[in-house]
């Protein structure tokens, strides 16, 4: 007998449907929370890129006019008036600045700059500073390494083998003559 109440009750509570609406709503959360993650670190990743370019504008007027070569700015005091340019969220620490001159346009290069890593992750490249003379072409790069949080919620939105994207702004000019 107790076998028939047991066999009874499953097939009874086979049809009862009250918790499907949570179950439901439990299955497309995952997904749905994922889709906003990404949305806003799209959003934020082009927000700060653009922050970073209007930066690297601003750090271009400063070669371009010959300011920081007359005040003799070394690489580290360059790159602490760029970080002094950076909006709030953006930290130095993940600041990278490359500056490079030529005589020509054709002079200088324009490839992708690729970052390596070591073992923690860390950045280990070494960056050129090199302002260049009145009339000389400039072409300064700033990198930042946005992290990407989010993991398997948020596939391609880190362009790094560290799990970052990364984020470069650039500015190519003729120094003037100072």
């Amino acid at each position: 007998m107790p076998e028939t109440f047991v066999a009874l009750e499953f097939w009874r509570r086979l049809g009862d449907r009250k918790g499907a609406a949570a179950v439901e709503f439990a299955l497309l959360m995952i997904p749905l929370l994922g889709l906003l993650l990404a949305s806003l670190q799209i959003a934020m990743i082009f927000l700060f890129s653009e922050e970073l370019q209007s930066v690297a504008q601003k750090a271009g007027r400063q070669l371009m006019t010959g300011a920081a070569q007359s005040a003799n700015l070394t690489q580290a005091q360059f790159a602490t008036e760029v970080c002094g340019m950076l909006p709030a969220p953006l930290q130095c620490s993940n600041l990278m600045i490359d500056v490079q001159s030529g005589s020509s346009f054709t002079s200088i290069s324009t490839t992708p700059l690729t970052l390596t890593y070591n073992a923690s992750g860390a950045v280990t490249n070494t960056w050129s500073y090199n302002p260049g003379n009145p009339g000389d072409i400039v072409i300064l790069r700033l990198m930042y390494d946005w992290p990407v949080i989010g993991g398997i919620l948020t596939p391609g939105l880190s362009n790094q083998p560290n799990g970052s994207s990364l984020m470069v702004g650039t500015a190519v000019f003729k120094n003037e003559p100072y």
